[in-house]
């Protein structure tokens, strides 16, 4: 079985339809033997789905406003702070990337423009950049859908390609992982997307493709829960057998260890906080 000691796709009861604290989701961080925990709350529509596109109220998305208050290491577990930030167009650009803000989270109007994913933006570590409102993609063609990819890959802070494989989005595999490989970034293999689908369905068949790609590519992926519950965390027994299946180099689990994260991040330019 290969290693996995980070997960770094994981949900707390910000994201609304999650259910456990950040303390919760640490402590079983560290009953499941993990080196490394990444909360990304979602940063989407389906937070506050009435936020009006001309202006945001940064009150309620201050969450991330405020993470660097978190220990960087909890409980022997260290700690990142990152966003799963809603790819939502064509060219790849993200929620909040079209939304402008004027005030602070106490009304103090700021001293320059800014949207809100740059206000947001400014406390997280990484971003996993998926796709889960998909209509408009409606009717788009294999070379836009895979153009959203690319988009969502050339975005700085975007490290990760979050459940490309239960996404319901047709793109050309082998270019999108080449592209990340290109680039050091990384490609996701979702334990979530896995557990709630069929093996034989058409998710797993994806899902193996694109890590088939990933192998023959030299791409590395973040093995990942998606975990919007404590108990949750820390556990791919399905994800990990499915690249165990393919003979997937360990190599290539950025996941595998704290430091082969960490590395990741250097790769592509982020700053690695002192943990």
């Amino acid at each position: 079985m290969l290693h996995n000691r980070c997960d770094v796709h994981t949900h707390t009861v910000y994201s609304r339809h999650a259910y456990s604290t950040v303390r919760e989701n640490v402590l079983a961080a560290r009953e499941a033997g993990l080196e490394l925990l990444g909360v990304t709350d979602h940063f989407s529509d389906m937070l506050f789905p009435n936020t009006d596109p001309l202006h945001a109220d940064m009150r309620d998305y201050q969450h991330f406003i405020n993470m660097g208050i978190w220990p960087r290491t909890w409980e022997g577990v260290r700690l990142l702070h990152g966003m799963e930030a809603d790819i939502r167009s064509l060219d790849g650009r993200l929620f909040g990337q079209d939304i402008p803000v004027t005030e602070d989270i106490t009304g103090v109007p700021l001293p320059a423009p800014a949207t809100l994913y740059e206000r947001a933006l400014r406390g997280c570590d990484y971003v996993i950049a998926s796709v889960h409102y998909k209509l408009f993609a409606d009717g788009a063609t294999i070379l836009d859908t895979t153009q959203m990819y690319l988009g969502a890959l050339s975005q700085p802070k975007v490290l990760v390609l979050g459940h490309t494989g239960r996404a319901g989005v047709p793109f050309d595999v082998r270019e999108v992982v080449g592209e990340a490989a290109r680039r050091h970034k990384l490609i996701e293999i979702n334990e979530h997307s896995l557990e709630t689908r069929r093996r034989e369905g058409r998710t797993w068949e994806s899902c193996r493709a694109i890590a088939e790609a990933c192998a023959e590519l030299g791409c590395q992926v973040a093995v990942n829960t998606d975990a919007h519950i404590a108990c949750s965390v820390g556990h791919a027994p399905l994800a990990l057998g499915m690249l165990d299946e393919i003979g997937f180099p360990q190599e290539l689990v950025a996941t595998r260890s704290a430091e082969a994260f960490l590395a990741a991040m250097a790769a592509v330019g982020l700053d690695v906080p002192e943990l």
